[in-house]
């Protein structure tokens, strides 16, 4: 099952994909009523559809999740992404929080902040959350489903923050209107069951390939990710979990974005990105 958030340019609401792949079908509920739900396995019948099917390319896809939800952010989880950093590996997973206000559509333009010059792509898988608890034993039995992110980011701000004190996530991951997610939560039970998918994930920049690796490549899975972050600060139903991002990106190339560039973040069996970095 496919799940989007959308406007009609008048209000917004959440929806399913029909078959056809070009429609989709409203749904009558709020986000809190049919998740858990769904998350729970209870399938199509969870959903309360109402309407006629509307045209997809009449709808803007928005970020697949309600304002009142957080956005956990995992990094230093693929090796190779840590190698042309020169940073050491890492012996357990590391997250922090990235501001709702950074979050963008799947085909929106992604934002140029003033502040940097060396700005970033990081094509993520991302986990939504689709309970108010989360099993320890078992936390795949949380995620809704699996959503596309492309974590951008300002490199040159990630390394400002004061000598000593480490770096600034924040400025380089928060910055208004620069993270592009979605445009479909593919639902839990289109993949293995209680298990991280291994699917090729790729970021292209002017169709040029960029990042081209494997979900399937993560040092720690998503059970794992969100068991540390759970102990730590808990998940809430409608959380997103970006789950870190393979080598490939422009820090270690020196190909930074720039206004104009076409980016597109794609994970196979999830879905694409396609944003156009604007100055505006």
């Amino acid at each position: 099952m496919q799940l989007a958030r959308v406007s009609n340019g008048r209000e917004e609401f959440w929806c399913r994909r029909e078959e056809t792949g070009t429609s989709v079908r409203r749904i009558g509920a709020s986000f809190r009523d049919w998740a858990p739900a769904i998350t729970s396995g209870d399938g199509l019948d969870a959903l309360q559809l109402t309407g006629t099917p509307l045209a997809t390319d009449e709808l803007r896809f928005l970020p697949p999740f309600d304002p009142w939800a957080r956005v956990v952010v995992a990094g230093a989880n693929y090796s190779k992404h840590l190698t042309e950093f020169g940073v050491p590996q890492v012996q357990s997973p590391f997250a922090f929080l990235k501001a709702n206000g950074a979050l963008i559509g799947a085909h929106d333009d992604i934002r140029y902040p003033p502040l940097t010059e060396k700005l970033d792509y990081e094509v993520e898988l991302v986990a939504v959350i689709g309970t108010d608890r989360v099993d320890l034993n078992n936390p795949y039995k949380s995620v809704l489903g699996w959503t596309v992110g492309n974590d951008v980011s300002a490199r040159d701000l990630q390394r400002s923050g004061p000598k000593g004190i480490g770096m600034d996530l924040f400025a380089a991951k928060s910055q208004d209107r620069s993270t592009p997610v979605g445009p479909w939560i593919v639902t839990r039970d289109e993949f293995p069951a209680d298990a991280t998918p291994v699917c090729r994930m790729m970021t292209r920049v002017n169709g040029e390939i960029r990042q081209n690796a494997s979900t399937g490549d993560m040092t720690f899975k998503v059970d794992e990710i969100i068991r540390f972050v759970q102990q730590r600060s808990s998940f809430g139903i409608g959380d997103l979990l970006f789950t870190g991002t393979p080598d490939g990106v422009a820090d270690g190339s020196g190909k930074f974005l720039k206004a104009g560039d076409v980016v597109e973040a794609e994970i196979e069996g999830v879905g694409l990105l396609r944003n156009t970095v604007s100055k505006d």
